[in-house]
């Protein structure tokens, strides 16, 4: 606005009845309506997203199973003494991960804004250390195993193992990749508000370099560089990815709330009282968030000026930076090899068959879109969301509790464990219109990820100066059109640096949306989930380098974006000139008593009318595509959703015979991990998604002991074998299949080890296995149940019994996996040379010529069934999911016995491939009795650690 402007004001004025007094009408303007309004908005969305789902968190830690309020939870969490192990081993390798990853951090942002080092350079540096981010983190263990591990990239290339991946030295190697990012974007913004004139000042006044750098770089940074370590802290505390590959006897508290939540036993309750002490450090991070606001430093102005020559600083700044990155992903070397190869380590031909079936997928395209979108409304949403609670807390002045409540929200938000938001979300929303929509997925995101955005955005927004609200006040301005004109430029760069966090992470996330995706909703980290329980580890190496490729593409759009920064650093300077001139011109009007607030312009409000038109129109497409446009439930396209844990072949046998029996096109088939959809059908009970679901047996009897949420099947005709357990099996369920497990072995380790092929459970327990082995862990995992089961079966919980799995669990060491896909993984990747698993999953590698065997134990082969049950959904119940259990079981079974070759129904017969000793436990496999076993597991596993 100009002075001319003003003086034009000012004479229409003159017409104007006698004005208000000078300090009412500022009194007036003060009082920032808008700010306020963002205040509510704010708050109501942390409420309702946040608060409320928490709460019910809370209140199940205080439930138990008949639903009284009691602190039995409590007290049976705090008397296991691993819980205390856990915690403080969380505490020390989360610590010294933040510490590490906070100095890379500072080292790389370091280079990129206080050295002469070449622009190009400097960019590709910032540009590369966001990289990992850009991953899921689901990926981060395997990359850890696949290049250093025994037969690793990484190993091969040097002869031999640098270091024991596994405990705290994988977890480290983990948590610092994963958190540097993060730290790093922190860091940099805020260095982009560091005035280096100071520099140049404290040079020429003689302090020694190390006094110019301590007070001129850190000192203005010791703020954001504690928060950074704080959030890293978190995200080390909380994560549950990086763990459950490399964690191996460490244990960590998150570990211990994944178990709980999504175990061989799952407990809402007593993993929501983990989740309770999880929150407790939150109330440490408060204060010191607010003891470190009075380290922040606000500049009125950013000098834009050369730095003095320094050679040796960035030459060293240079080797120092790319040596750390190259450490950081070399890591991730194997992500852009292992999908060009057939089968690593084994058949290293060259191949685009991994690739080619990214893209001649149909489902896998989907699944992909809906990622993308999912992503880029996170971004939205979220750079909207954050943006408003900045510039309610850096440039306002609402109250200070105000202030402290949005700053309060986002130090526990980097507390709560994706897994538990993911949960509360489905205790709060299940049977709301948010359910199974992509909506609920973008308001996960925009919690889960608020933290790092926020202080990214508060940061930026509390280093302007502080007086441009003001000033335009004095000249008439409208807030909206301050913020819109002079403080969204300026921010601009970080504005766009929060859009590529939040798009990069809705694409990487898996913890708190694995649980909220519906059939139609799907993201590709949950289809990474689903083919980790597969064990189709070079199809999730094919899906991640697709996701890096997508976010690196995104990541260097926004690099491009942020080129023309200096062109609207000087706009907005010289929007920033025009406010202060007219200021000092109402200042000499205000010293004369003459001076009134010019009123707005009304014509103003309509003159975005068309935009705002389009606008509008473009936003509700964009809400209902979230909400029903490729979200629409089964009720309306009246096909009958599938929800299953069945590997490949199982879901391949299903479809054969529902497209031969007339159903083609009539049904949706959606998988899930084992634990991921036990979780949703406790949790959600009739309101789940799915008209049916083929699941583990013992899974389908807890669901309905708990939710009485399954119908009786009235269209099976095949009748169980007499001699079977499953004889037992309740009329609301069928076995579908039976997995067996068996000991498998990679031929090629085995020779190199020397030892001999181990042929029962007992050989297992010999100490010449000792670091040889890997088998599942039955707390983790429902298959090491087979293997309690066949040790339980032979030789009792007696002494005996309890000694061999004892000496079992000592040689297995770090390789006890909390997947049941985890010994064969270990196997594969040649890291062990025995393990224990799935019999058909060992018996498909064999199958594909890999060198991998198995052993059908003396002890005998024992089994768990899954189960097809329909949903009771009342007079919503689709009428074909009767039909369809019935096709499944009746047409389906001939070629589910090809590859799960165990009878189960009168006329079966087993085939040429059957096991060699195949036995049935002479109790009924119910929840309780895999409880009873499992406390005998976790007896034998503290002896073994203790030994």
């Amino acid at each position: 606005m100009s002075v001319e402007s003003i003086q034009a004001g000012a004479q229409r004025n003159t017409i104007l009845p006698e004005p208000l007094p000078y300090h009412e009408q500022l009194a007036r303007r003060n009082r920032q309506p808008e700010l306020t309004a963002l205040l509510v908005v704010v708050a109501l969305s942390f409420i309702g997203f946040l608060i409320i789902p928490m709460i019910l968190v809370i209140m199940k830690s205080f439930q138990t199973g008949s639903g009284a309020a009691t602190m039995a939870n409590y007290s049976a969490i705090l008397a296991r003494p691993e819980f205390l192990t856990s915690v403080f081993n969380s505490l020390k390798v989360a610590s010294a991960s933040a510490l590490v990853a906070v100095l890379l951090a500072f080292l790389l942002a370091y280079t990129v804004n206080c050295t002469n080092l070449p622009p190009k350079f400097k960019k590709a540096l910032a540009l590369l250390t966001q990289v990992p981010m850009l991953l899921p983190t689901i990926t981060y263990g395997f990359a850890i195993i696949y290049s250093f591990g025994k037969e690793g990239l990484i190993t091969k290339l040097f002869g031999h193992q640098l270091f024991d991946i596994y405990g705290f030295n994988g977890l480290l190697i983990g948590y610092v990749i994963y958190t540097m990012p993060t730290c790093f974007l922190l860091i940099n913004n805020s260095f982009q508000f560091v005035d280096k004139k100071f520099i140049i000042v404290s040079h020429i006044m003689g302090d020694k370099p190390l006094k110019t750098f301590l007070m001129t770089v850190v000192r203005p940074l010791i703020g954001t560089m504690c928060v950074a370590f704080i959030q890293s802290f978190f995200l080390s505390f909380t994560d549950y990815g990086i763990p459950t590959s490399v964690g191996g006897t460490y244990d960590v508290l998150a570990m211990t709330l994944f178990n709980q939540m999504l175990g061989s036993i799952p407990n809402f309750n007593r993993g929501a009282v983990i989740a309770v002490f999880m929150l407790i450090p939150s109330i440490i991070s408060i204060i010191l968030m607010t003891v470190l606001e009075r380290f922040s430093i606000r500049y009125s102005k950013v000098s834009q000026i050369d730095l003095p020559e320094g050679r040796k600083r960035d030459t060293f700044c240079a080797i120092a930076s790319v040596v750390a990155l190259v450490c950081v992903l070399s890591v991730f070397a194997v992500i852009l090899l292992i999908p060009f190869v057939e089968m690593w380590p084994f058949k290293l031909n060259f191949t685009m068959a991994h690739i080619a079936a990214l893209f001649t997928t149909s489902e896998l395209m989907q699944v992909f879109t809906n990622s993308v979108y999912v992503a880029v409304m996170t971004a939205i949403i979220g750079c909207l969301f954050a943006y408003a609670a900045g510039l309610v807390t850096s440039r306002s002045k609402l109250p200070a509790p105000a202030k402290r409540f949005v700053d309060s929200i986002s130090s526990i938000i980097n507390t709560v464990p994706g897994m538990v938001l993911g949960i509360a979300f489905l205790f709060a929303f299940s049977g709301t219109p948010m359910q199974n929509t992509f909506w609920i997925l973008i308001v996960a995101n925009v919690v889960h990820y608020f933290a790092t955005p926020y202080q990214m955005m508060k940061d930026s927004l509390s280093k302007m100066n502080a007086s441009w609200e003001t000033t335009a006040k004095l000249m008439g301005d409208s807030w909206f059109k301050t913020i819109v004109r002079v403080v969204t430029p300026n921010a601009m760069p970080t504005v766009l640096q929060v859009f590529g966090y939040y798009f990069v992470n809705a694409m990487v996330t898996i913890s708190a949306v694995v649980f909220l995706t519906g059939a139609k909703t799907q993201v590709i980290t949950t289809k990474i989930s689903a083919l980790q329980h597969l064990a189709k580890f070079d199809d999730i190496f094919a899906l991640s380098l697709l996701i890096l490729v997508t976010n690196l593409a995104v990541k260097g759009l926004i690099a491009l974006a942020t080129r023309k920064k200096p062109v609207k650093v000087k706009a907005t300077e010289a929007v920033a000139a025009t406010v202060r001139q007219g200021a000092r011109k109402s200042a000499e009007q205000v010293a004369a008593g003459s001076f009134q607030l010019p009123p707005l312009n009304p014509r103003s409000r309509n003159r975005n009318v068309v935009t705002g038109i389009a606008s509008g129109v473009v936003v509700a497409i964009l809400v209902a595509f979230g909400f029903g446009a490729f979200s629409g439930t089964a009720a309306a396209s009246q096909q009958v959703v599938i929800y299953t844990n069945a590997d490949d072949e199982a879901v391949a046998a299903f479809e054969h015979a529902l497209d031969a029996n007339g159903f083609k096109d009539k049904y949706i088939m959606q998988s899930f991990g084992t634990s991921e959809l036990g979780g949703k059908m406790l949790a959600e009970g009739k309101s789940l998604e799915a008209d049916m679901i083929t699941m583990s047996s013992y899974y389908v009897d807890s669901a309905q002991e708990r939710n009485q949420m399954f119908q009786p099947l009235t269209d099976v005709k095949s009748k169980l074998l007499g001699d079977s357990e499953n004889t037992k099996a309740p009329n609301y369920r069928s076995p579908t299949t039976a997995q067996e497990g068996a000991i498998f072995y990679n031929t090629e380790a085995i020779k190199e080890a020397g030892v001999p092929v181990p042929q029962s459970f007992k050989d297992l327990a010999d100490p010449k296995y000792k670091g040889l082995i890997s088998v599942p862990d039955m707390e983790g995992s429902s298959t090491g149940w087979l293997m309690v089961q066949a040790i339980v079966g032979a030789y009792g919980t007696g002494d005996e019994g309890r000694q061999i799995l004892t000496d079992i669990y000592k040689n297995a060491g770090p390789h006890l996996e909390q997947s049941g896909s985890g010994p064969l993984k270990s196997v594969r990747s040649g890291e062990v040379a025995v393990g224990f698993g799935l019999r058909h999953q060992a018996a498909a590698d064999k199958a594909k010529g890999l060198p991998i065997d198995y052993v059908d134990p003396e002890e005998g082969n024992y089994s768990l069934t899954e189960s097809v049950a329909v949903i009771d959904k009342g007079n919503k119940t689709n009428p074909m999911a009767q039909q369809m259990a019935g096709v499944i079981i009746d047409k389906g079974r001939a070629e589910l016995l090809k590859t799960y070759p165990t009878p189960l129904y009168q006329g079966e017969k087993a085939p040429a491939n059957g096991s060699k000793h195949p036995k049935t436990f002479d109790k009924p496999l119910t929840v309780d009795l895999l409880q009873e076993h499992q406390d005998f597991s976790e007896s034998c596993k503290r002896a073994a650690q203790e030994g």
